[in-house]
Parts: structure tokens; C-alpha cells; sequence
């Protein structure tokens, strides 16, 4: 659990220093990148159980 306090603070960190610099582009860049590697993570878990239907 302390992952996603961390996770969490880093996030708040990344916008903070977005708000302060005008630098709205790392906003889409943060979230492009959550995505992917959500889309790992449960890819991961997903094909040992997809590899026994075939």
C-alpha cells in the first residue's frame, strides 16, 4: 500500500511542477504513460489464464 501513497505523491509532485512552469504538455505525457503500463500490468496477469483456452 505505501506503493500507491508514493505513487500518489509523485503525481501530486508532477502537477505541482506543471501548474508552476507552464508545462501542460507533461499532463497527457503522465497519463499516456499510466495507461501503458496498466495495460501491462494486467496483460500480465490475464495470459496465463488466456494461454489454457487454446
Amino acid at each position: 500500500m505505501h506503493y500507491l501513497r508514493y505513487l500518489g505523491r509523485l503525481l501530486a509532485e508532477i502537477g505541482a511542477y506543471a501548474r508552476r512552469n507552464k508545462a501542460w504538455w507533461l499532463v497527457p505525457l503522465v497519463i499516456v504513460m499510466l495507461v501503458l503500463g496498466l495495460l501491462i500490468v494486467t496483460g500480465q496477469a490475464a495470459a496465463p489464464f488466456i494461454y489454457t483456452l487454446f
